[in-house]
């Protein structure tokens, strides 16, 4: 009987904090609602001040795999003194290449330079639809003088370095393989959607060009090496064997000098996109006008701790 009673005590007292807790509340609703409204104006006028950003994705698919030969022994040692590879897996492995080579610095750096991308892709700050041109930060750079004006301590230079290049082209490149299809999706993100579909273009392209040519010239050396071995061998089961290694080697080159999409196939373009993809203007609002709610709410209740605890 006891235990119930003190249950019900409990209960009621739980009860009444609560109902004391609504009432302070309800007390400062003047202030809360004052320290939402502003945290409501800043968000609005914070989102607005956001440019819109585009993505352009694409989807590839890992181009066919190529035949190879499985020699063991020492004759598997020689092809692989070659260069040659002797494993039925060359597209798997051109792919796990190609997927770590297109985030490496150094690419990314040749690919920024090479295309004249660092003024687009360090200093824009929006891009104007009305004209299709890009908008760019005069804290950053001067469009009139073309000289880049930004402010930095060392080791950094007003002009930004292939690696912050790097690390800027990151922050808006994504690129994923599904492990179940092996389909792979890259996507892009800019200010200006015809750069980002273009960028997105160039990328696939250059890609499959710097595998493409690294595998051209391995064969090339190859061939050189496995047709030297020939001439100094008087084993005819040897020769017959390098003479099979030149053939793959050769198959590997006929490839590479006539398929230009090498490592990843294009299922799915890259495309101008018409709708952007951040940012989520209504939703930086509504998550801005919670948090000012409860933050002023927090100060109404420890202004009343601290009110009560004086008196």
């Amino acid at each position: 009987m006891t235990d119930k009673n003190n249950n019900s005590i409990h209960a009621v007292s739980d009860e009444m904090d609560f109902r004391d807790l609504i009432r302070i509340i309800w007390r400062g609703k003047w202030f809360i609602m004052a320290v939402t409204a502003v945290f409501a104006v800043l968000s609005v006028l914070y989102s607005l001040s956001l440019a819109n950003v585009y993505k352009s994705e694409a989807l590839l698919s890992p181009a066919t795999e190529k035949s190879g030969l499985n020699i063991p022994g020492q004759l598997g040692g020689l092809a692989a003194m070659a260069g040659v590879n002797l494993g039925g897996g060359g597209s798997t492995d051109n792919t796990a290449l190609g997927l770590e080579l297109i985030k490496s610095r150094d690419f990314i750096g040749r690919f920024v330079a090479r295309h004249n991308l660092l003024v687009p892709l360090m200093a824009s700050s929006g891009w104007d639809r009305a004209s299709d041109a890009l908008l760019y930060d005069p804290e950053l750079y001067n469009v009139q003088s073309k000289t880049w004006v930004r402010e930095v301590n060392l080791p950094f230079k007003p002009e930004p370095s292939l690696l912050e290049a790097h690390d800027a082209f990151m922050d808006n490149f994504s690129i994923s393989q599904d492990k179940l299809t092996k389909m792979i999706k890259v996507s892009l993100d800019h200010y200006s959607p015809e750069l980002a579909a273009q960028w997105l273009s160039l990328l696939i392209k250059d890609i499959n060009e710097e595998i493409r040519q690294r595998d051209l010239r391995e064969a090339e050396r190859s061939i050189v090496y496995l047709n030297k071995q020939i001439d100094e061998t008087n084993i005819a089961d040897v020769k017959a064997t390098l003479f099979s290694l030149v053939e793959e080697q050769m198959k590997t080159k006929m490839l590479a000098n006539v398929r230009s999409e090498y490592v990843f196939k294009t299922i799915d373009p890259p495309v101008v996109p018409e709708m952007k993809a951040k940012p989520q203007r209504a939703l930086i609002v509504v998550a801005s006008v919670m948090f000012g709610f409860m933050f002023s709410c927090l100060i109404v209740l420890f202004r009343h701790v601290y009110t009560s605890g004086r008196s």
